[in-house]
C-alpha cells in the first residue's frame, strides 16, 4: 500500500495553522485551568458550606460529563446566550469557545489534583507557620503550596498531556487544529493515511516535549537523595 505524501506538501499552510492552533488551546487550557483549579480546589478544603458546595457541584458537573458535550453546549448554547441575550453582541470566534471549554474542564480536574496535594501536606505545617505570626493566605502561598507543588507535578503533568490530546475535540465546531486539518486534507483528496499519519505524529511531537519539559520539572523540584 503506497502513501501519497504530496496531499500533506499541498495542505501544509493547514497543518501549519493546525499545529500552532493546538499549541494555543493547550497552553491557554492549561494557564486558565491552573488558575481555576487553585481557585476551587481551596474552595474544596475552606471547610465552608457556601464555597465547598459550588466547588464540589462544579467539578461533579465537569468531570461527570463528556468533554464533547461540553464543547457543543458552550459553543451553541452558552456563548450564544450570553453574547446575544445578555450582552448584545456578535459571538466570538470558535476559537473563543475552544479556549473556554478546555479551561473550564481542565479546571475541574486540575482542582482535585491541587486538593489532593495540599490534603498531603502535614497539618503541623499550617500550625507551625500560623504559630509564626503569618495568616492563613500566606501560610498557603509560602508554606503550604510550595510543598504541595512537588508533589503535585507528576498528575498536573499528566493531565497536561490529556489537555493537549483532548483538545482535538473542538474539530467539531469547525476549530482549525491539527485533527481538522487531516480531516479536511482527507475529504478533499480521499487521501487518509497520510494525513492522519502527519497528524499522529505531529501530536507525538508536542506530547513528548511536553513530557520532557514536566519531567525536567520533577527532577528540578524534587530534591535528590545525597549518597553515603
Amino acid at each position: 500500500m503506497s502513501i501519497d505524501w504530496s496531499v500533506v506538501i499541498e495542505y501544509k499552510d493547514f497543518f501549519i495553522r493546525g499545529f500552532i492552533t493546538t499549541i494555543e488551546l493547550t497552553i491557554v487550557g492549561i494557564g486558565f485551568g491552573l488558575l481555576i483549579g487553585l481557585i476551587l480546589g481551596l474552595m474544596q478544603i475552606s471547610g465552608k458550606a457556601y464555597l465547598k458546595i459550588p466547588a464540589r457541584i462544579y467539578v461533579d458537573l465537569f468531570r461527570g460529563t463528556p468533554l464533547l458535550l461540553q464543547v457543543l453546549a458552550i459553543h451553541f448554547a452558552v456563548i450564544p446566550t450570553i453574547c446575544e441575550e445578555i450582552l448584545q453582541i456578535t459571538p466570538p470566534s470558535a476559537l473563543f469557545s475552544g479556549f473556554v471549554a478546555l479551561s473550564l474542564n481542565a479546571g475541574a480536574y486540575i482542582s482535585e489534583i491541587f486538593r489532593g496535594g495540599i490534603e498531603s501536606i502535614e497539618k503541623g505545617q499550617m500550625e507551625a507557620a500560623r504559630s509564626l505570626g503569618m495568616n492563613y493566605a500566606q501560610a498557603m502561598r509560602l508554606v503550604i503550596l510550595p510543598q504541595a507543588f512537588k508533589r503535585m507535578l507528576p498528575p498536573l503533568g499528566n493531565e497536561f498531556i490529556a489537555l493537549l490530546k483532548d483538545s482535538s475535540l473542538v474539530t467539531v465546531i469547525a476549530v482549525n487544529d491539527i485533527t481538522y486539518a487531516a480531516f479536511t486534507t482527507a475529504k478533499s483528496t480521499f487521501e487518509r493515511m497520510g494525513p492522519y499519519i502527519t497528524a499522529a505524529v505531529m501530536y507525538l511531537i508536542i506530547t513528548l516535549i511536553l513530557s520532557r519539559v514536566v519531567f525536567y520539572l520533577e527532577k528540578h523540584f524534587t530534591p535528590q537523595t545525597r549518597k553515603k
